[in-house]
């Protein structure tokens, strides 16, 4: 993989840069928001790792900028911050995952790893397009639609709501999810799934005043089969 490391504390950049290069990536560094968005834009890498606090450009005001230019390229947020809010606003602006330091960077390569997959489409070839409704999900070309309008979606987010449309109808417990959808689940709490739930209700749902996605009490979500 080709990866841009935007991250301000030169040392952690230059470490990341080492054990990454040692598993037999190619990376970038940048030190600013503003020469790590120039490099996101060339659109020549497989991701970007992205700290939260940065001179310049914060990470959030990066993200953003990339997912408005159209720019599908997975985005982990590093930050040293912690709380759902801080993780909400991140996925809000177009994040894929995110993880806080301090952080193992064998958990930091698994991420990688599993957004690479989520990418290709998985190992296992791509998964057929569903449909709830007038509500579309093509998991292997990464694309979401509500009728006529497309929807963007991070590719943990498009994983989720893959993992509840393909069982329309049925509850889906939250460890279930993160089984499916998170690389290292057994190390996650289950209430994170909570967070990209609620990213998803407000983007395919409530601008179409819909609901879609309901809470099962005690277990999970449900997707409704016709797409709410």
């Amino acid at each position: 993989m080709r990866i841009l490391v935007v991250e301000d504390e030169e040392g952690l950049a230059e470490s990341l840069r080492r054990g990454l290069c040692a598993d037999g990536h190619w990376v970038d560094l940048a030190h600013d928001g503003h020469r790590g968005l120039d490099l996101a834009r060339t659109g020549s890498y497989d991701a970007v790792l992205l700290d939260l606090m940065l001179p310049g450009l914060s990470g959030y005001e990066v993200c953003a900028r990339l997912r408005a230019d159209g720019d599908p390229t997975p985005v982990l947020m590093l930050t040293a911050k912690d709380g759902e809010y801080d993780e909400a606003e991140g996925l809000d602006c177009g994040a894929d995952d995110y993880l806080t330091k301090p952080f193992s960077f064998v958990v930091l390569a698994a991420r990688l790893r599993a957004l690479a997959r989520r990418t290709a489409g998985g190992a296992a070839g791509p998964r057929p397009t569903l449909q709830a409704g007038d509500l579309v999900l093509d998991p292997a070309g990464r694309r979401c639609r509500r009728g006529p309008h497309d929807i963007e979606l991070t590719a943990r987010e498009l994983g989720v709501l893959a993992c509840l449309m393909e069982q329309p109808g049925r509850a889906v417990a939250k460890q279930d999810i993160l089984d499916q959808v998170w690389d290292a689940p057994h190390a996650i709490d289950p209430n994170i799934v909570e967070v990209y739930v609620s990213s998803l209700r407000r983007k395919i749902d409530a601008p179409f005043g819909r609901r879609s996605i309901l809470t099962v009490h005690g277990t999970g979500y449900r997707m409704a089969a016709d797409g709410g």
